[in-house]
Parts: C-alpha cells; sequence; structure tokens
C-alpha cells in the first residue's frame, strides 16, 4: 500500500441493520479498490461516506445531524469529498431536501446503485462538481464488488435483496426495490470462501430470506440453500434472519435439525399480537397462525428459542389491542425482543391513517412493553447460571476488560483470559447474569 500518510483516506459512517452494516463493508470494499485507506478519525479522511437509514425517523434526524456537523470541516478542508448514500437519498423528496440544507455535499447515490460508487467520486474529481445519481428502479444483481470485511469472526451475506411485502407502515420497497434473489452458486462460493478464510459464523441475509427463489429464478428454495450452506465443510456456525411469518415453513425447520451447524435461534417479526392490528399493517398472517409456527418449531426443536419485533403505538391501535401484544409475547416467552414506537414514513399507507395515536400513548405503551420483555429476558438470563454453555469470542470489552461472545441464542458472555480468544468457541461455565448478559469462567478453548 506504501507510506500510510501519503494516501487518501476514508471513513465510513453506518445507519440501521446488519443489512446496512454488510453494505458499508461493500462501499469499504469498493474504496480500497481506489487505494483508500481506512482512518477512524474524521478529520483525518479525504472522503467521508454516509451510509444512512430511513426505516424510522431517528436514524434520519441522527443522519441530518451528523452530515450538518461537517459544514465547518468542510471549510477547514475544501478537497474533502463528502458522499452521501443509501436509503434515506433513495426515499422521494429526500435528495431535493438533502441538497438544500447541506449545499456542501459532493456526492449522491441512491440504495439501488451503491455500486457505483467509484465512477461517482471519479466524475467528481474530474469536474470538480457535485455529483448526483440516483437510480429509481433495482437492477440487475452486481456480484463483482469484494466486501472488506471488519467483523471477524462473523460475516455476513445477502441471499437477496429489496422486498416484495409493502407492509403499510414500512418504507422498505419504495427505497430497496423489488425482491431479487442471488444465484446459489454466488452464494456458496462466497460462503466456502469465509469458511476457508477462517470465520467461525455466517449469517444469509435478507428482507424475507424465506422467499429465496420464490420467482423460480434461482432453482431453489430458502431451505434447499440453508442445507447446503450447512453441508460445507468446516467449524462454523450458521444463522439467518430475517423469516417472515407469513412463509416460515417446516422444511426450514427440519434443516436446522438436521445440522448441528444452524443455530437454533429464529427471528421472527411479530410486530403486534392483535388480528386487527396485523390486518392493518399488511402482515398476512394472524396471530393464531404465528402462535401455530412457534409450536411447530418447538415440537420439531425443543430447545429453540424464538427473538422477534414488535411495534407498539400504530395509528388505530386500542388498549385492547396493546393487552393483546402483551398477552402474546408472554406466550411465546421470547429469548429477547426488540421494541419500537411506531414511526411515520411519508409514502407509506399507515401515515396516510386516521386515528394516529397520542405520542404519550405510545411512551406509555412501550415503557410497559420494554418492562415486560426486560423482565421475562433476565428470567432466561437466571436460567444459564451454574451451566457450561458454548459461546463464540467476538472481540475484547475494552471498558469491561473482558473477551465477549455469543452462544447460539444470541446471548452474550463476557469472561476474563490470559490470551487472545477472539475466533475461537469457548466453554464457558456461567457464574453469574445480569440483565441480558452472562458472566462466566472458561472451561475450555476449541478452534
Amino acid at each position: 500500500m506504501g507510506n500510510y500518510a501519503m494516501q487518501e483516506k476514508y471513513h465510513i459512517v453506518t445507519y440501521g441493520c446488519q443489512m446496512n452494516l454488510h453494505e458499508s463493508e461493500k462501499i469499504a470494499g469498493i474504496l480500497r479498490g481506489m487505494q483508500y485507506v481506512e482512518t477512524p478519525t474524521l478529520g483525518d479522511a479525504d472522503i467521508i461516506v454516509f451510509n444512512t437509514c430511513c426505516i424510522r425517523e431517528n436514524a434520519e434526524n441522527h443522519a441530518f445531524g451528523n452530515i450538518g456537523a461537517l459544514k465547518k470541516l468542510k471549510k477547514q478542508k475544501p478537497s474533502l469529498i463528502i458522499a452521501v448514500g443509501g436509503c434515506m437519498t433513495q426515499e422521494a423528496g429526500k435528495t431535493e431536501a438533502l441538497k438544500k440544507k447541506f449545499p456542501f455535499i459532493d456526492v449522491m447515490f441512491g440504495a439501488l446503485n451503491f455500486e457505483e460508487l467509484q465512477r461517482l467520486i471519479e466524475e467528481k474529481k474530474r469536474t470538480k462538481k457535485k455529483v448526483i445519481e440516483i437510480r429509481e428502479k433495482e437492477g440487475e444483481i452486481v456480484e463483482t464488488i469484494t466486501p472488506y470485511r471488519a467483523s471477524y469472526p462473523n460475516a455476513w451475506i445477502n441471499i437477496t435483496y429489496g422486498c416484495n411485502n409493502f407492509c403499510s407502515y414500512c418504507i422498505v420497497p419504495y427505497v430497496r426495490g423489488r425482491e431479487r434473489s442471488r444465484k446459489p452458486e454466488y452464494i456458496l462460493a462466497e460462503a466456502e470462501q469465509l469458511v476457508k478464510d477462517g470465520y467461525k459464523e455466517i449469517t444469509l441475509l435478507g428482507q424475507n430470506v424465506n422467499s429465496y427463489g420464490a420467482d423460480g429464478s434461482t432453482g431453489m428454495t430458502f431451505a434447499e440453500l440453508l442445507d447446503r450452506v450447512a453441508s460445507i465443510e468446516g467449524n462454523f456456525r450458521v444463522r439467518f434472519m430475517t423469516s417472515h411469518p407469513k412463509d416460515f415453513t417446516k422444511d426450514v425447520v427440519d434443516v436446522m435439525k438436521k445440522h448441528s451447524k444452524i443455530c437454533r435461534l429464529v427471528h421472527l417479526p411479530v410486530q403486534s399480537g392483535s388480528n386487527t392490528v396485523l390486518a392493518e399493517m399488511n402482515r398476512r398472517y394472524t396471530r393464531e397462525k404465528y402462535l401455530q409456527e412457534i409450536q411447530m418449531l418447538r415440537e420439531v426443536l425443543p430447545e429453540a428459542e424464538v427473538t422477534t419485533d414488535i411495534i407498539v403505538g400504530f395509528p388505530g391501535e386500542t388498549e385492547e389491542d396493546y393487552l393483546q401484544t402483551e398477552d402474546l409475547v408472554k406466550q411465546v416467552n421470547f429469548a429477547s425482543a426488540f421494541t419500537f414506537v411506531y414511526s411515520k414514513r411519508a409514502g407509506t399507507r399507515a401515515s396516510t391513517m386516521e386515528n394516529q395515536i397520542p405520542e404519550d400513548v405510545q411512551k406509555d405503551r412501550i415503557m410497559r412493553l420494554v418492562e415486560l420483555v426486560n423482565s421475562l429476558t433476565r428470567q432466561k438470563s437466571e436460567t444459564y447460571v451454574g451451566k457450561t454453555v458454548e459461546i463464540l469470542c467476538e472481540g475484547f470489552d475494552e471498558k469491561k476488560g473482558m473477551y465477549l461472545g455469543r452462544d447460539e441464542f444470541g446471548r452474550m458472555g463476557y469472561f476474563n483470559h490470559d490470551t487472545d480468544c477472539i475466533g475461537k468457541f469457548i466453554d464457558l461455565k456461567i457464574i453469574r447474569a445480569n440483565g441480558i448478559s452472562l458472566y462466566g469462567e472458561v472451561v475450555d478453548i476449541k478452534d
């Protein structure tokens, strides 16, 4: 690479989910292919790329605030290139709003054309003019980008892009396009290479992994793909997310049972326990169907755990609707739950619905739900005490001065050790639990 001090440097700011984090790895791969090197410091960067999210309002607010904070740096360093892309720029009207509010942005690109970033940067450098290019429709999947992965021992693999579900509250289909599935040969080759490179946990990603290949373009179902990935030789784990309850079927659970490599954890977002609200959300399943799927999962895999997403304060949600959600949470006894207050997204059907819930009611319900979820999570954590579990060591927590890693059910465990354990499977005897976290002593270390 040559002298680091003489090379141009990049810094990426990422908002949102694992899908965005993995996309930022691809953006990093593009920049490194242009001979940029990474810097953790904004002030040292020659290019700063914002990979934005617009799923919830607070993510947009964070992005606006952090982009605005660069005005002074851009004035001090005119050669700095500021690029903004991702879901937010793809959202109707947001590009114009960004142009008006932050005229110092140099490059804007959308979630549907991030792979063209090199060309856009080169055009900016050549012309010295602002470059804005937002593709309006999804194109063919680009398979030529090599991600720069910074998440060892974990790795993510996209198996689908986009979404066809059009839940009434969700903006994803409008900013990520229609659902497209990658060819299985690319996915399997990527997974095989990751295992050869020593990665110990592979997560298959999609807005709805269960509908992989549903259009017949891949010649393979998700269950068949999962089977093929888990059949790769090597000592590693497999996860997948996100599953949609309308498409979650027994063939997937049967494959989970077949392979011990597949974590016994399913992320199955329920969103609400009320059939009335589910219908208004356009989720296309009922409370009863969801509970039947949980029962099916636990009959085939009694040890399996479930995590979920829940939205409270959706337009028209009554107190009875909310209480039905609480009841479902108690029935399922989730391993953990990501809880959210409904966020109004312009362009979605829910944003035009009547009976928007007052903020004080939303806050009351989310606080009650969080308290319930936390109490159940703490109870589950306590059941670990005295047991020995296998965790994959993912890193070192500088604040705690301890190594950390997750078991197959996603529970975080902390421990002390005098040698580097990152990327190792650790048999950990749990000594105590604190909320969602476990603390233990090392029994054995395995590659």
